[in-house]
């Protein structure tokens, strides 16, 4: 399944301070917000939209279930590759964070969802961004999905995060011949979500492509079905 292009930069795009992301840029699937019982936050992949990354809410079954995707600015969270210096894909990379901070605040406070009922999902570039919020803002939500994407930062980054996950699922799927998400990265992102009491379960597929497959999709709906 196609969702969006990969995690390498783009020659030329810089976000700027009149260049943000904007947290009200959002598109909406599945049950209205204040009907459901549950809600995905899903983050495209560099190049991609919030549409394309929604269209992954069509292989997963869950019941009063809402998707809110927002719209990177320019189809980009951030300039450069996750493993490059944070400085270097700044400030387009806080702005995104914020956004995905944001929207779980609007969750909560306007439509009355606790974390362990909020979702997060992203693809490539986009779960690079949902992880790095995540393991940023650890508390007990309800699934954390990474879909050919790994913690932000170059190697040797330090990964002190604070706080834990309870034993919120965990599920990190890439290919482990990604030209774009180097499988060391992925295995550590996994070793830094379980020791922040997450239940991880890394997969790797061999000489798969830069796409999402149906093995990731059953992993989802299996979380899913058991929230």
């Amino acid at each position: 399944m196609e969702v969006g292009s990969g995690s390498g930069s783009l020659p030329g795009l810089i976000l700027d301070q009149d260049d943000m992301h904007n947290a009200n840029n959002v598109v909406t699937k599945g049950f209205p917000l204040d009907e459901a019982d549950k809600v995905m936050i899903m983050i495209h992949g560099r190049g991609a939209s919030a549409q394309s990354i929604l269209s992954l809410s069509d292989h997963f079954k869950a019941e009063k279930m809402a998707y809110v995707a927002p719209q990177a600015t320019g189809g980009s969270w951030y300039p450069y590759s996750f493993l490059a210096p944070m400085e270097q894909n700044e400030p387009g990379l806080s702005s995104a964070l914020g956004v995905i901070g944001e929207l779980v605040a609007q969750l909560q406070t306007e439509y009355g969802f606790n974390k362990k009922d909020i979702y997060l999902l992203g693809f490539s570039q986009g779960a690079c961004l949902s992880l790095e919020f995540a393991a940023r803002n650890a508390d007990v939500f309800g699934g954390i999905f990474g879909l050919s994407g790994g913690l932000i930062g170059p190697d040797g980054t330090a990964r002190d995060y604070q706080g834990s996950f309870g034993e919120t699922p965990v599920f990190l799927g890439c290919s482990d011949t990604d030209f774009h998400i180097p499988k060391e990265r992925v295995v550590e992102s996994g070793e830094v979500f379980r020791k922040m009491g997450a239940d991880v379960k890394v997969r790797l597929y061999p000489n798969f492509g830069h796409q999402v497959n149906e093995d990731e999709i059953d992993f989802v709906n299996k979380i899913l079905s058991d929230g």
